[in-house]
């Protein structure tokens, strides 16, 4: 019975769903979040260069750990950037899918 009643708590529904114009702001922080992908991005961008003058300069120099960093950076530098670029799809798909849990 104490189960039975526990398993009834939760799948309690509160009735909460995301909504827009619910907080004053919501356009400031917008901007904000907009401002602070294209700053990660241009961030990237300069990180993706040092990366690859690292890599290149490993390469013809003969050093096979700062070419293997440069490796590195620019595989992490493009991670990043995919993943700032597809942060709106991303959380979209899973505030999506949490949507249909019953």
């Amino acid at each position: 019975m104490r189960t039975t009643r526990r398993l009834d708590d939760l799948a309690y529904d509160p009735g909460i769903s995301p909504e827009e114009g619910g907080l004053p702001g919501l356009d400031v922080l917008r901007d904000t979040m907009s401002s602070i992908n294209l700053f990660g991005i241009v961030a990237i961008v300069g990180a993706l260069s040092v990366a690859g003058v690292v890599w290149a300069y490993g390469h013809f120099s003969a050093s096979h750990g700062a070419e293997a960093k440069g490796k590195q950076g620019v595989l992490v530098a493009a991670g990043c950037a995919l993943l700032l670029g597809a942060a709106n799809g991303i959380v979209a798909f899973f505030s999506n899918v949490g949507s249909q849990v019953a």
